[in-house]
């Protein structure tokens, strides 16, 4: 692979993202958590800024997007509206044939002052008694429009222009209302010849036969049936799923619809429908045809009910579109919560998202989805069959991240209060310096060796040195040690919030002994009912058990005197952290629980201090509640090994911890 390095000059693309900056951020999100993918899922939800300081939006940006834009559309319409067009047209259609009766009666009446024929007479009495008689049906139409509707279906017009805005006010509802179904349905509703309703249903029958087969577990020939009767829907449906789906959608509108009206407006619309077709046996294939749809894929969570406030009208084709719309904002909703719960971006239908929320929406998807794969190819995490784990890198920069958190508030002169004078070779150099004696390392300072040569011959040059100008750079006795960190997990160290100050100290002196005392050894050992060793890359997932109950410092010192004794040579200590005295220890090999704790677990674990006091190792104690049990335990337990303890808040442990740490390391070499 070739690769081509060129000068920054300000036209070529950027990292998307400080990678860095991101696993701080999810340090705490970790350490809290012990889970990768709920620590991403974070930055998914809430969103982040890249290196640019440009936000990309997150999943609750979304939600909070959609939820804006549906209550807007609910309080600009008036669904009530939606009858009104129809209305006003069979206004029109029952005030055109009004008057088209009139008209046949005036052109039908003889004049006035001429005796007309009897045959001419009689016609137009006739005729004034069909109109008198049609008069009062249009007098007694019903008012909703679906019973108007019914009524004028098998009325005989006398007016053909009547006649012929009501055929188009059918053709029209037929294409809204039943060819809202099928798209290749819409202009063949306009005049629905013998043989156009032929072919549909034979389509419809089809399609029956097609969704039964699926239900009863079989493999529906569906490319035939597209090849048949593909003009009746869209033509990117390319498998039966996908037709179902389709016409599951265009089901649900007209059933939000219907549910979002008043109940009389409901009624009215199903009368509509009734008669809209007047075939019943494609009638009754199609209401067929709905109940194996939703057999297959029932459509109660995209059929909702919208309560619309507003007074902008809506005609129903509107209104059915905007059914549609609003079931789009339904399913991204269900996309982007489930995306939260876990199951990931993949969820989301990138072209639905920017469809309804523009580009800039499916840009920062695009972007989010990077996220774990930059993180991969960064060395920070790795994929492990199917989940993400954290590598020794990510795991080492969690720990620096709360080593630097626990020191930030410490003053520079927290390190070095105890000075101890003694002499040694090595360590480390200081930023202080001393004149040079026989036996010190040779840490040449050099720009004070020249102003002391300077001081003692005066200016000028060249400057002469001798052995009495020397100076040299003081430095530090170190020790080495081997330490057992200890960490109660038991039910009350979380129930007081005192784990994850725990979890983070643990972190912090794994960074602090690899970073500044690579020769130490640590080992690290959480005890609740049982005591147990936990590896470094394991810390980030630790997380507690809220059904195991007790505090077995028994086990928890037995398995870190095992430990410790593979280093006899070094200084040897167990640091425990715990907010309660001891309330389980070890009977042939089980554990028992009591509390208040028994007099046997107390002596058990008073006996295993004695053994590590035998063996040299030191029990330093940090309490973390100031019960008085507790305090009575370990004023023993001190009082048998000559440790220290200490009360630390959890928000302080780290700096108590640490600190106390490095000052038993470090010892001025005069």
């Amino acid at each position: 692979m070739l690769y081509r390095y060129s000068r920054w000059d300000g036209t070529q693309p950027g990292f998307a993202f400080d990678l860095e900056e991101l696993m701080e951020k999810m340090s705490d999100d970790l350490l809290a958590e012990g889970d990768l993918w709920q620590a991403l899922q974070r930055f998914h939800r809430w969103g982040v800024d890249d290196q640019q300081g440009n936000r990309i939006a997150g999943l609750q940006d979304w939600l909070e997007q959609l939820r804006q834009m549906r209550r807007q559309q609910l309080e600009r319409y008036n669904l009530n509206s939606v009858f009104d067009e129809i209305q006003q047209k069979l206004n029109d259609v029952i005030d055109t044939e009004r008057k088209g009766i009139q008209g046949r009666l005036d052109a039908a009446k003889p004049a006035e002052g001429q005796q007309a024929d009897q045959n001419a007479q009689q016609m137009y009495q006739a005729l004034d008694k069909i109109a008198d008689r049609k008069q009062r049906f249009l007098d007694n139409l019903p008012q909703d429009p679906g019973g108007r509707i019914k009524e004028l279906s098998d009325y005989e017009f006398m007016d053909a222009e009547a006649r012929q805005k009501f055929q188009e006010l059918m053709d029209q509802l037929r294409q809204q209302m039943i060819g809202n179904y099928f798209e290749g349905l819409k202009q063949q509703l306009q005049s629905l010849s013998p043989e156009d309703l032929q072919r549909t249903r034979e389509m419809v029958r089809d399609l029956n036969q097609m969704l039964q087969e699926k239900l009863r577990g079989g493999q529906p020939d569906f490319q035939n049936f597209k090849q048949k009767h593909g003009q009746f829907f869209p033509p990117d449906i390319n498998s039966l799923d996908e037709l179902v789906e389709y016409l599951q959608q265009r089901m649900a509108q007209m059933q939000s619809l219907m549910k979002s009206v008043s109940p009389e407006m409901r009624q009215s619309m199903q009368q509509m429908l009734d008669n809209l077709l007047r075939d019943d046996r494609l009638k009754w294939d199609l209401a067929q045809m709905a109940a194996n749809l939703d057999r297959l894929l029932p459509m109660r969570s995209q059929a909702n009910r919208y309560p619309f406030q507003g007074q902008e009208q809506l005609g129903l084709q509107e209104a059915l579109d905007l059914m549609g719309r609003l079931q789009q904002m339904d399913q991204l909703e269900r996309q982007l919560k489930n995306a939260q719960n876990a199951r990931g971006l993949g969820e989301i239908d990138a072209a639905q998202l920017e469809d309804l929320l523009g580009p800039q929406a499916s840009q920062d998807l695009e972007r989010l989805k990077e996220l774990a794969r930059l993180l991969e190819e960064a060395g920070y995490i790795q994929k492990v069959g199917e989940r993400y784990e954290l590598t020794a890198k990510a795991i080492r920069k969690i720990g620096q991240k709360a080593l630097r958190d626990i020191f930030s508030n410490l003053k520079r002169d927290a390190f070095g209060r105890h000075e101890t004078f003694m002499r040694g070779a090595g360590g480390e150099r200081t930023e202080e310096s001393k004149l040079y004696e026989f036996g010190d390392p040779f840490h040449l300072q050099i720009q004070q060796t020249i102003m002391n040569a300077i001081v003692r011959q005066g200016p000028g040059s060249p400057v002469e040195l001798n052995h009495h100008d020397f100076e040299v750079h003081r430095t530090e006795f170190n020790t080495r040690s081997s330490t057992v960190l200890m960490v109660d997990m038991s039910r009350s160290m979380v129930l007081r919030g005192c784990f994850l100050a725990a979890k983070k100290v643990a972190m912090a002196m794994d960074s602090l002994i690899r970073g500044q005392y690579p020769n130490d050894t640590l080992y690290f050992i959480v005890f609740s009912d049982y005591a147990r060793e936990l590896k470094v890359s394991s810390l980030p997932y630790m997380t507690w058990d809220e059904y195991i109950y007790g505090t077995n410092m028994q086990h928890g010192f037995m398995l870190a005197r095992q430990l410790l004794a593979r280093h006899k040579g070094s200084n040897r200590q167990i640091i425990m952290i715990t907010d309660g005295e001891p309330t389980a220890h070890l009977e042939n090999g089980r554990a028992l629980f009591s509390y208040p704790p028994t007099y046997r677990t107390i002596a058990e674990t008073l006996k295993e201090v004695g053994r590590c006091t035998r063996e040299d190792i030191v029990i330093n104690t940090f309490m973390l509640e100031r019960g008085h049990n507790l305090m009575e335990f370990v004023n023993e337990m001190t009082k048998i090994n000559k440790g220290r303890a200490f009360y630390a808040a959890p928000e302080r442990l780290g700096e108590y911890i640490l600190v106390d740490y490095v000052n038993s390391k470090r010892k001025r070499i005069q």
